[in-house]
């Protein structure tokens, strides 16, 4: 367990890091995603390997859908509260952030049952 810690506090803070780089180096396509969608992929992402911590304690979230879920449905609530100008974790309601809270949560399940599952024997 002390293993899966390092490796999602090493995740955490490479995302930490993504946030206070930025993207004002690059061109204005990207800088706009950046702004626009970044958040909103890396929390889930962030958030679904938090949850990977509580596995051996919450049996249910040993399935890698059931912490996309989770993770999924808890952005998907805030994204609609904001619609209801009830903010949450952001003010502007865009529709499109629910396509990139699932993308969020996809890539961290690929990078959970593949990538880490393969790079370390105790994943």
């Amino acid at each position: 367990m002390q293993q899966k810690k390092l490796v999602v506090v090493i995740t955490q803070l490479i995302i930490a890091c993504l946030f206070v780089i930025g993207a004002d180096w690059a061109s204005d396509t990207i800088r706009r995603f950046f702004h626009s969608y970044f958040a909103d992929i890396a929390i889930p992402f962030g958030f679904y390997f938090l949850l990977v911590l509580l596995e051996d304690r919450y049996k249910l979230l040993h399935k890698w859908y059931v912490k996309a879920a989770v993770i999924f449905i808890l952005c998907s609530i805030s994204e609609t509260l904001q619609f209801f100008s009830i903010y949450a974790l952001a003010t502007v309601f865009d529709p499109w952030d629910y396509a990139m809270y699932a993308l969020g949560v996809v890539l961290a399940a690929i990078v959970d049952r593949i990538i880490l599952k393969k790079l370390f024997g105790f994943w």
